[in-house]
């Protein structure tokens, strides 16, 4: 029986993904900065653990009790929308800690089993902001972005070893805490004060914008994209997930 461990399991994405994996029999390892094991099923299979993938020292600890593992799927991440003029680099570089050094920290620490072993999947969920151009993005686009980089030279690196590393990139889904900022400036409320008096009025319509699609992802469309880049041998390196996702993919 094979075993995943996934970060950011608390809620959203990662939390469905853990769910859809125990569904699948797999054992999962569903890592939380904060735990909180009643939001997802007792089970056996399923065992819930502390991790802070800014935290070095986290990190050794949770891959030294859980043991080996055959796929890490690196979903935390934080969410931060503004207008960058109003954004502190304090902001920027906890951003950058979580979505882009926690995820290198993390797929550093499980390769040598990886490679040792001659399999495992890194799983590398971005966004599909990474596919478009959506305002109020700035940092956590570039934090994307940068883990896009990253995994596309790290799969081949790998692949002599018969190790893959894949991403994941979800379209915008209502139910995240990313989704819920979104809604708050459509309506034209501040944005953890990220957004300065003068680009008020453009950041509202650009929310609202937003807001007013037509195509939006569901968070069992991340869970079964992650499932179905984990079992992918084709080589293919990047997996949107979502409709609104898909469609920008295929408009690039």
């Amino acid at each position: 029986m094979k075993t995943v461990l996934i970060t950011g399991t608390s809620s959203g994405y990662g939390r469905e993904t853990a769910r859809h994996f125990h569904a699948q029999g797999w054992n999962v390892v569903a890592a939380m900065r904060t735990p909180r094991p009643d939001v997802l099923p007792e089970s056996d299979r399923l065992r819930v653990i502390k991790l802070d993938v800014t935290r070095p020292e986290s990190i050794t600890a949770a891959f030294a009790a859980v043991g080996p593992v055959d796929v890490l799927v690196n979903n935390a991440g934080v969410a931060s929308m503004g207008v960058f003029e109003g954004t502190s680099m304090d902001r920027v570089r906890e951003v950058f800690e979580t979505n882009t050094f926690g995820v290198m920290a993390m797929t550093q620490a499980v390769l040598p089993q990886f490679r040792e072993r001659g399999s495992g999947v890194v799983v590398n969920v971005t966004s599909s902001v990474v596919l478009g151009h959506m305002p109020l993005t700035a940092v956590y686009k570039a934090s994307k972005m940068a883990v896009e980089g990253f995994t596309a030279s790290l799969a081949l690196e790998l692949a002599p070893f018969g190790v893959w590393a894949k991403t994941v990139e979800p379209g915008a889904c209502l139910t995240t805490n990313f989704a819920a900022n979104a809604a708050k400036a459509a309506q034209g409320a501040s944005l953890d004060e990220l957004v300065p008096a003068p680009y008020a009025p453009w950041a509202k319509k650009a929310m609202g914008d937003f807001m007013g699609q037509d195509r939006f992802t569901k968070e069992s469309d991340v869970a079964e994209t992650v499932w179905r880049a984990v079992h992918d041998t084709t080589g293919q390196l990047r997996f949107p997930a979502g409709a609104d996702a898909v469609a920008l993919s295929q408009a690039r």
